[in-house]
């Protein structure tokens, strides 16, 4: 068991050599190169792209109009680092994705749910600050980290046969809803926050916001309490946005002082 110790502390210090902090002061794992990542990105977005139909005319040009007001809000060294680009997608479901690299797509049916502009941009604003953390980055890092830690306590214990097995997937279903749900949920909240900010200074009402998350709680449907699901409950994001929507009126006041009055018309 001596080679234990040397992988524990090269594993230390390659942790702590990929600590970086998030836009909201949280530390966090980025082990990832951001590059491939924004490569993968792209792939991936083409792929979606010739695998579900798309939708173009006033839908496309309702949401880039929102998106593009958004983009224009953000620093230029934030603006110019990610090839902004966002699709509509024919599909029922009120859903919307952003991968690395800045590549966006929009479900029509969150477009019957954001009944207005200002609901569209909290939500593209809260894609758009998810790539603008890393989010992908740091999920990927804590799965990567994860997965090694399981994989040498498995070792180092010498959990074989059925019973090793057996407690090898306690483990790991204790790492999925301990570790990496949480995670995610961190990032959904941290991108709400961020995201609100955003649309604020795009000149987008922030309290939309909450007739948003009003809308998709009149949608219904079983949903799994907040600890067994990777986002956070609709109460308790409408319970943050309220916390923080004291800041965001007063951006939203600066911004259309500014003459940031952005004017989408709804398909």
């Amino acid at each position: 068991m001596r080679w234990i110790t040397p992988l524990a502390v090269g594993a230390l210090c390659l942790t702590l050599a990929a600590c970086t902090t998030s836009p909201t002061g949280r530390q966090r794992l980025t082990l990832a190169s951001d590059a491939q990542l924004d490569q993968m990105g792209a792939q991936a977005f083409q792929q979606y792209q010739q695998e579900r139909p798309m939708v173009g005319g006033s839908p496309q040009r309702y949401v880039q109009c929102v998106a593009d007001a958004l983009v224009r809000a953000l620093p230029p060294q934030q603006r110019q680092a990610e090839n902004w680009q966002i699709r509509v997608f024919r599909d029922d479901s009120a859903n919307a994705f952003a991968l690395p690299g800045g590549y966006m797509g929009v479900n029509t049916g969150l477009l019957e749910v954001a009944r207005n502009q200002d609901q569209l941009a909290a939500v593209v604003g809260h894609e758009i600050t998810h790539v603008l953390a890393r989010h992908a980055n740091e999920r990927v890092s804590t799965q990567t980290a994860t997965q090694l830690g399981l994989s040498v306590l498995s070792s180092a214990a010498g959990l074989e046969g059925a019973g090793g097995q057996q407690l090898m997937g306690a483990l790991g279903m204790g790492a999925q809803y301990g570790i990496l749900m949480p995670f995610s949920r961190r990032h959904e909240s941290e991108a709400d926050e961020l995201g609100l900010f955003l649309m604020a200074d795009a000149g987008f009402d922030p309290r939309a916001s909450l007739a948003l998350w009003e809308n998709m709680s009149a949608q219904g449907g079983a949903r799994p309490p907040a600890w067994l699901s990777s986002h956070p409950s609709h109460g308790q994001r409408t319970q943050d946005l309220q916390a923080r929507m004291d800041e965001a009126l007063a951006r939203y006041e600066r911004a259309r002082q500014a003459g940031r009055t952005p004017d989408c018309p709804r398909p």
